[in-house]
């Protein structure tokens, strides 16, 4: 069966999830949460990379139909014509997607005040008390100063999405991303979803906002962080009082680097204000 790939990346905390919900409401679309695909297609580029044994025998087009191969073995079993596949680390390597795909495909990037999503992170953390959570180490729970600068390091969730995004924003291919505020996905969930639909190309669809469905409890309790993936079946907007320091809000709010859209061809669906 023919396939067609796009993609959702973007930060943590931001709303992926929902929008797998949403999109999985088309009948033809299949998106879920984050898959290895990427992680595949990037241990296999270094197998085959010069240096390895096996460089000298693997020409360019064998390293093209191989990554290809993982694709269709991966999505085999999936009779759906468009693919979602879900990695936050695809924006640091769409120059990996454009050499499979060319420009025929599209990145939608969920994206929040940085703030909110720490604020988001240290909730979960809160709401599971007596769960030591696999999302951090021993020394980075100690207090919510260590937990958000854990969070926002170079390999924590927030820390690595946050990089890979802006190497995407700012990069060559910046014209196949679209970036979505996860505020705009939840109070005009209507709108926004039709702007993605514009945004790919293809013929809208009647979505139920209000009877979303997606459940990852399992793997949320393995992580230690229940509700981490939780998705209410109302998509609404709603306000909260932050539970972070002030000056921890402030400086994490800085880190929207997307509302100063200067030197890049992304598409926004975004606030114009943290």
């Amino acid at each position: 069966m023919s396939r067609h790939y796009h993609f959702i990346a973007g930060l943590p905390r931001t709303g992926s999830t929902l929008l797998a919900g949403i999109l999985r409401q088309n009948p033809d679309f299949h998106a879920d949460m984050s898959t290895p695909v990427a992680g595949f297609v990037t241990s296999l580029l270094e197998q085959m990379g010069a240096g390895s044994e096996f460089a000298s025998s693997i020409s360019s087009a064998q390293r093209l139909n191989i990554c290809h191969g993982v694709w269709s073995g991966y999505y085999q079993n999936i009779e759906k014509p468009i693919i979602f596949d879900t990695n936050r680390l695809w924006t640091a390597k769409l120059n990996i997607l454009n050499s499979l795909f060319g420009n025929d495909f599209k990145v939608i990037c969920l994206v929040r005040n940085p703030a909110w999503i720490m604020d988001s992170f240290e909730r979960v953390y809160r709401q599971n008390s007596l769960e030591f959570s696999r999302i951090y180490s021993p020394a980075a729970r100690q207090n919510v100063y260590t937990r958000c600068e854990h969070i926002a390091s170079n390999q924590g969730p927030f820390g690595s999405a946050w990089a890979a995004l802006k190497e995407g924003f700012y990069g060559e291919f910046s014209e196949q991303l679209l970036l979505l505020d996860y505020d705009l996905l939840v109070s005009k969930p209507e709108k926004s979803v039709a702007l993605i639909y514009q945004f790919l190309g293809l013929p809208s669809f009647a979505h139920d906002f209000d009877n979303v469905t997606y459940n990852a409890s399992e793997f949320d309790k393995n992580l230690g962080a229940d509700g981490l993936h939780q998705v209410k079946s109302k998509v609404e907007f709603t306000g909260r009082k932050t539970v972070l320091p002030p000056e921890l809000f402030k400086k994490y709010s800085d880190m929207a680097f997307w509302l100063e859209p200067q030197g890049s061809k992304a598409s926004l669906i975004t606030q114009k204000t943290p």
